[in-house]
């Protein structure tokens, strides 16, 4: 994608787990890879297993309670509404979990750390989407309608925090180009979104995440509709208003996805493309501003992947 698709635990709860799991993307064709990290260190992704379907653009959302990740969306050949499972602090394939109501790429998604709900949001299947789904991540089955987006749009991302039950969607792009809108909602209800600001640098295809302690999220990368960017920008997620510069990432790039964990306050960047595809992973300390730093790299370069969780 000229953009990305993004990530998600995004920051949901406020939890021990210091794994993060980056799944499907696009090496040149469309990947089932799962590879591992630990967030509280540095070095090089671990193999973790298989998603069920390979796809790229797609999104992933996990909760603090159940060591469940969902992956779910994207494009497998034709835009997907596949959802699929996995056990965090295990290895292993992913197990089948569901469908989405509508099936779309380019899409992200988030949850909290309190009602064990993952919200899935944005997209595209034909059209620019404004479709929020969520499911119960500890169980199985179909998601269910939850509401809309504020705008209907593709190459979004997604975070949130343990505290004020608040996911907050940002950046995109639809049919007149890259866009600097956030918006949120309360995730363990439903509803439309509401206007939260606006980022620093109107952007489609950046990753985002958070930390459990500070209510900090934070948005980076993409693509600015002529460049590939760097930028990190954040935004206090209990409040409304526009976002403030962070700082930079080591590589700029589009199409990455992010992750967190609840112990050390860190928040992981990887894959992406900055022209070909990457296997860059860099981290910040998200409480904190400031340049990211090296943190090893993902098994295989790509782009177009998803990211979440066991925090």
């Amino acid at each position: 994608m000229a953009f990305s698709t993004l990530r998600a635990l995004i920051g949901g709860g406020g939890g021990g787990g210091d794994r993060g799991v980056f799944g499907g993307g696009n090496d040149g064709s469309r990947s089932n890879v799962l590879d591992y990290i630990t967030v509280s260190s540095t070095g090089a992704a671990t193999d973790f297993g298989d998603l069920t379907v390979s796809r790229d653009e797609l999104s992933a959302t996990s909760n603090g309670t159940s060591d469940r990740g969902v992956f779910g969306g994207g494009n497998d050949g034709s835009a997907s509404n596949v959802l699929g499972y996995i056990t965090i602090s295990s290895t292993g394939a992913a197990t089948d979990f569901g469908d989405l109501t509508v099936a779309r790429n380019k899409l992200s998604a988030t949850s909290n750390g309190t009602s064990d709900r993952g919200v899935f949001g944005g997209g595209f299947n034909g059209s620019y989407s404004n479709v929020l789904d969520y499911i119960t991540v500890s169980s199985t089955g179909a998601a269910t309608d939850f509401g809309d987006l504020t705008v209907a749009r593709r190459y979004i991302s997604a975070t949130s925090n343990g505290t004020s039950d608040r996911g907050v969607f940002g950046g995109g792009n639809d049919a007149g180009g890259v866009l600097n809108v956030l918006d949120y909602i309360t995730v363990s209800s439903t509803g439309a979104a509401t206007d939260f600001g606006d980022l620093t640098v109107a952007r489609g295809g950046l990753g985002a995440t958070s930390n459990g302690t500070t209510n900090r999220g934070v948005f980076g990368g993409g693509h600015d509709g002529a460049a590939f960017s760097n930028v990190l920008d954040y935004i206090t997620i209990s409040s409304t208003g526009d976002a403030t510069d962070f700082g930079d990432l080591t590589v700029a790039r589009t199409e990455v996805s992010a992750t967190s964990n609840g112990t050390n306050n860190r928040g992981v960047f990887g894959g992406g493309s900055d022209g070909s595809a990457s296997n860059v992973l860099d981290y910040i300390t998200v409480s904190s501003t400031g340049a990211a730093t090296d943190f090893g790299d993902l098994t295989v370069a790509r782009r177009s992947l998803s990211a979440t969780s066991d925090a």
